[in-house]
């Protein structure tokens, strides 16, 4: 199977999924309450966009020269590292998902009877499903073999994503406070150790 191949499979298998993510986790304000302001929306809009735009670039740049670098095999690693990443970050974004089960929400909502996650991946990041959507962004950006592609996928996809964390940060702190206080100074919120 080509890595060609692999990468339209897990890209639109990631494509689906969070499709089916955003219709059947999605928290309807008499289920919980909803503190969302507009991120989700916000998210779809911007990751739409930066991919259609990064990808654009890819396709109409011309000759397949990764990033400035006009090497086949810098080609071949280049897109194998997209296709391992991607699939990495799938299997974080999905195991984090399923760790929360019901509590996971497409929207930025509390239900009543969801508690503080601290086991698992949890107990070293506080949104490791985000981790996980990050290094989507960063295994598509990868995979635009050009720079401008490359920053135009992960830079605007990024900063909407730390504002949908700071919103739902605000949230959490707002329903379990001094709980989530706490657990905050114990993990970091995407990446062990670093932030």
């Amino acid at each position: 199977m080509s890595l060609s191949l692999l990468w339209t499979i897990f890209f639109y298998g990631w494509f689906a999924s969070e499709i089916y993510i955003a219709v059947t986790t999605r928290t309807l304000r008499r289920d919980g309450k909803v503190n969302d302001r507009g991120t989700m929306l916000l998210l779809w809009l911007v990751i739409s966009g930066s991919i259609t735009v990064g990808t654009w670039m890819r396709e109409s740049s011309g000759p397949n020269v990764p990033f400035g670098l006009g090497s086949e095999q810098m080609l071949y690693w280049l897109k194998l590292a997209s296709v391992v990443v991607l699939i990495a970050a799938l299997v974080l974004r999905w195991t984090a998902v399923i760790m929360l089960g019901k509590a996971f929400s497409a929207n930025v909502a509390i239900r009543s009877s969801q508690r503080v996650r601290t086991t698992g991946l949890y107990r070293w990041m506080r949104h490791p499903s985000y981790t996980g959507l990050l290094f989507c962004f960063v295994a598509v950006g990868l995979h635009t073999r050009n720079w401008i592609a490359f920053f135009i996928v992960v830079v605007p996809t990024t900063a909407a994503l730390l504002y949908r964390i700071h919103v739902e940060e605000i949230a959490l702190r707002e329903h379990f406070g001094q709980e989530y206080t706490e657990y905050s100074k114990r993990t970091r919120r995407l990446i062990p150790g670093i932030y």
